[in-house]
């Protein structure tokens, strides 16, 4: 299969055409003239083969479009809607699609971000959290309380811990810290449940100064707090070893938490549903150059000391494919799961259904 590749800095329109709506096979594509298209996407390991062109699309010439995740929401959801194939905020797609009847994007069960959010919870050390159940009672930062991040921190305090999103106080920041690197939080983040009463904290404060100050006692958020960065003694993480909890976590639930998902224009994959499996399995092959990499180079490519020993570890607990696409049992699973936690904590209107959300062609796909 073979893509020519574009790499743009500028935000530029999308060229793909629609002249007809009759759908196409591959080798009528490629007889007429390679489809044009735009893709955005973090450049992470396990997806950089296909944005720099290394992994090819028969039938496809690519440009990409450098964006956070924050750009790529807003882009697909309430912008003008430049990308043909793109990374997508796993929940706020969902939201968008149970509360908006949003359907001009359709999901690819490709997961380009997979993270334990344990470590994701940080408490201010004066405000007596010493455990989960610390936490009824105290007031909780935030600067996206739809995010994906948080629906599943809330989830999994609710399912391990009996902590309700009622059971604290909320508070978002006027700021976002990270803002730089994901972009601005998309409508859909923002989303605020009926019985759920969100403040807004001091203005030109981020999440970070809010903990540190004590307007805030603990926070959640995908990214770590400034504060924590710096090593500052006020700032810490409740779970004192994450790893560990979060391995206890996923051995007994089987859940991996999925962040983002990639999405591809519903007009395009009706017009050529070819490229369901054609853009699945250019992600599969760009993820098994990254395992290759992390398998025989990464040591000397990474920076940490312990690289290889932690990467045996992983594949020892989580098996050698540990990073999966697909809709498996445990994938389905996953998803299930933040299905339910969106409709329990009253975000998504309705609890939404795989068969509903993934394009029909790829319920079978398994990694």
């Amino acid at each position: 299969m073979k893509m020519k590749l574009t790499v743009l800095s500028l935000i530029v329109s999308s060229t793909t055409v629609f002249a007809d709506t009759k759908p196409t096979t591959q080798s009528q594509v490629i007889a007429e003239g390679n489809l044009q298209l735009t893709i955005s996407g973090y450049q992470f390991p396990r997806l950089e083969p296909i944005l720099t062109g290394q992994v090819d699309i028969e039938g496809v010439d690519l440009e990409f479009k450098k964006m956070g995740i924050g750009e790529m929401n807003n882009d697909v959801f309430n912008g003008d809607q430049t990308l043909d194939i793109t990374e997508i905020g796993l929940h706020p797609y969902m939201l968008a699609y149970a509360n908006e009847e949003f359907r001009d994007y359709t999901l690819l069960p490709i997961y380009p971000l997979r993270v334990f959010r344990h470590k994701s919870i940080f408490i201010n050390t004066d405000a007596g959290i010493n455990n989960p159940e610390d936490l009824k009672g105290k007031t909780i930062g935030t600067p996206g309380y739809a995010s994906t991040s948080l629906t599943w921190i809330r989830g999994m305090l609710q399912d391990e811990y009996g902590i309700t999103p009622q059971n604290v106080n909320w508070l978002a920041s006027d700021v976002d810290s990270s803002k730089g690197v994901t972009g601005a939080v998309s409508a859909q983040e923002a989303t605020t449940p009926n019985g759920v009463t969100i403040r807004i904290g001091s203005a030109g404060k981020d999440e970070s100064e809010l903990l540190v100050t004590g307007e805030v006692d603990a926070l959640f958020h995908a990214a770590e707090p400034k504060a924590y960065v710096e090593g500052n003694k006020k700032v810490a993480r409740l779970f004192a070893n994450s790893k560990a909890a979060e391995q206890a976590y996923y051995e007994k639930t089987g859940v991996f938490p999925i962040m983002h998902a990639v999405a591809i224009k519903t007009e395009l994959i009706e017009q050529h549903p070819w490229l369901a499996e054609a853009v699945y399995n250019a992600y599969i092959e760009a993820k098994d150059i990254a395992y290759s990499k992390m398998n025989t180079f990464g040591w000397a490519a990474d920076m940490l000391p312990w690289y290889v020993q932690e990467l045996e570890s992983t594949r020892a607990f989580m098996g050698d494919n540990f990073f999966t696409y697909g809709l498996d049992e445990n994938n389905v699973k996953t998803l299930e799961t933040l299905f339910r936690y969106s409709y329990e904590q009253g975000l998504s209107s309705r609890k939404l259904s795989v068969e509903e959300l993934f394009h029909p062609l790829t319920l079978d796909f398994v990694d």
